[in-house]
């Protein structure tokens, strides 16, 4: 009889961690008929805008970078995809005085899809929306893979979400799309969000994806470009780097490399994108990043040099991601 009931409470104990970790199922609802919304020729057609010369190198407070600005926000427009501050008003102005000498008043700029059971819960996802503008010589640095990769991922993901919403499936939490400015000149946009205005208190926040360069292949993965790197996911909670990979494993099954994951490396790159700037206010955060190649910071980072349907991919990952960590039955717990 004893060991009958040990067997028995095994097996309970077993099945309450099978259950613990299993992803969210949403009988009825097709998820990947949302996710498909993400297509290679919309991400092209969004980046070829976004990345052409009439934005002259997105460099904060500059002329290109007000255009890219208002790119931005007449997507959310066109797509129905409100403002958390009203109005139409999709942006969070940072003052001259905020930043170091030189750099003009630049702006975050916002959209929110607001949960319908936990509405105070907020996932971001985030990316930067600056390059680094125009050199010496004149030569327009288009930045098509850094960030304009992240910034029209995120435009798709936004949409992707609302076409679930239109449908009736509302997630359960609130998504925050913020694209920051300044990365390229200090994390100014995403620091300025988290130390100075958090639209929405930092401990609501359940964590950040941000999305920093995901549109190209390095030199490592030339012979296998179905592979993202990720960094942080482990950091702080043992539960979304368990998600991510679970995610990954039932859409694509990347590779997920997690060379720059590792404490020792010497590229620091957990501390050089804007994710940091949650991490450090203890809030989960995974950062997706195709790694660096030979056009990084150069005028020939260009559109024509993305790989569209791997961007695809990409993208479409972390928005099944993204729809699992809204739609759990409980917040993701900080464990780190």
């Amino acid at each position: 009889m004893k060991k009958t009931l040990l067997l028995l409470s095994f097996l309970s104990l077993l099945y309450c961690n099978c259950q613990n970790n299993a992803l969210t199922t949403d009988e009825g609802i097709d998820v990947d008929k949302y996710a498909n919304t993400i297509t290679s020729e919309e991400l092209k057609e969004l980046l070829y805008i976004y990345a052409s010369d009439e934005f002259e190198g997105r460099k904060t407070g500059e002329p290109g970078q007000k255009k890219a600005v208002n790119f931005i926000k007449d997507f959310y427009i066109e797509n129905n995809i409100p403002s958390p501050l009203g109005d139409r008003d999709y942006f969070q102005e940072i003052p001259e005085t905020y930043f170091r000498t030189g750099i003009k008043a630049s702006e975050n700029v916002v959209a929110f899809i607001k949960g319908s059971e936990k509405p105070n819960e907020i996932l971001i996802i985030s990316a930067h929306l600056d390059h680094i503008g125009i050199s010496s010589d004149g030569q327009i640095n288009n930045g098509a893979d850094d960030d304009g990769s992240g910034t029209v991922a995120i435009l798709e993901i936004a949409k992707a979400f609302k076409s679930a919403v239109n449908d009736g499936y509302t997630p359960k939490r609130s998504i925050l799309f913020l694209h920051v400015t300044g990365e390229e000149l200090g994390l100014y946009g995403s620091k300025y969000y988290t130390d100075v205005d958090p639209i929405f208190p930092l401990n609501n926040t359940i964590a950040d994806l941000n999305i920093d360069m995901i549109g190209r292949i390095d030199p490592k993965h030339e012979n296998n470009s179905n592979y993202i790197y990720l960094i942080g996911s482990d950091k702080l909670s043992t539960e979304l780097h368990n998600i991510s990979e679970e995610v990954n494993k039932n859409s694509f099954n990347m590779e997920l490399d997690y060379t720059y994951n590792d404490e020792n490396d010497p590229n620091r790159f957990y501390y050089r994108s804007d994710h940091y700037n949650f991490a450090k206010n203890n809030i989960p955060v995974i950062f997706y990043f195709n790694g660096t190649h030979a056009d990084y910071h150069k005028p020939s980072d260009t559109p024509d040099k993305i790989e569209y349907d791997l961007l695809a991919k990409r993208a479409k990952l972390i928005f099944y991601t993204a729809w699992e960590l809204v739609n759990r039955e409980n917040r993701i717990i900080v464990d780190k």
